[in-house]
């Protein structure tokens, strides 16, 4: 297959490094694009609303870019890459991130947000995530599983959708891929002011305890469990056949 690789954890990432080498191994042909740095958090924004992204490459097949994940996914497909005015990869692959894209977590991801934009234009789109725990962060397992499911998980995507992946993080091999739903989360965050000597006031939020509605067959269910979580999301605001259900007027 013919794969543009990005991520929102920036290009340096052992997530999209690893999994690069790793396709690109496998015989598949791998365009890495991401940004050039973090940009966790940042959900679809796009930065060509506000001006010019700039292009670096680091690579073969490897660039930088100065925007968002879904920049970098737009930059791609229209043509921003030398060389690749025409370019239409057969599957996009967002990740591996480094943490959980769970449940609502898909909102605010810059992860899902790249696969959602490459949907959009009618490629299939898989975004990828290892779920934190502790302090050590198993890639290798995290990429041989991907790589052992890929075509499993190509496979699962329908036009209107991208696939959401979360792997848990544990030194042994999952129990294996489970289709799930969203998980419901709250995330219990606080915000602390400080007023500096001039006289600004400075905001920062802390993060709480993520709490999970304890749903059977929810994606934080199935990792809990030990499974791989993969889930359809829709890339409309509704479904369309709940559109369609709600057809007519009041």
């Amino acid at each position: 297959m013919e794969i543009l690789l990005t991520n929102d954890d920036g290009i340096d990432s052992p997530g999209i490094f690893l999994l690069a080498a790793a396709l690109r191994q496998a015989g598949h042909g791998v365009l890495t694009l991401a940004p050039d740095s973090n940009r966790s958090g940042v959900s679809h924004a796009i930065s060509f609303l506000n001006g010019p992204c700039k292009l670096k490459k680091v690579g073969d097949d490897s660039w930088v870019c100065s925007g968002t994940p879904v920049d970098c996914v737009i930059l791609a497909i229209l043509g921003g890459i030398p060389g690749r005015e025409k370019y239409l990869p057969d599957l996009v692959i967002s990740g591996i991130n480094k943490g959980a894209n769970l449940g609502t977590d898909i909102t605010y991801s810059g992860t899902a947000s790249a696969a959602r934009q490459a949907s959009l234009a009618g490629i299939p789109s898989l975004a990828l995530s290892l779920v934190e725990a502790g302090k050590t962060w198993h890639w290798d397992m995290a990429v041989s599983f991907v790589m052992d499911k890929l075509q499993e998980m190509r496979d699962f995507w329908k036009p209107d959708t991208f696939v959401n992946v979360n792997i848990p993080n544990a030194a042994q091999a999952p129990k294996g891929l489970a289709t799930a739903f969203p998980a419901r989360r709250w995330y219990n965050d606080t915000l602390e002011s400080y007023v500096s000597p001039s006289g600004e006031i400075y905001c920062f939020t802390l993060g709480g305890k993520i709490d999970s509605i304890e749903e059977a067959g929810s994606d934080h269910d199935q990792v809990s469990g030990g499974f791989v979580s993969m889930s359809a999301i829709y890339i409309h605001p509704a479904s369309l056949e709940e559109i369609s259900s709600r057809g007519g007027r009041a």
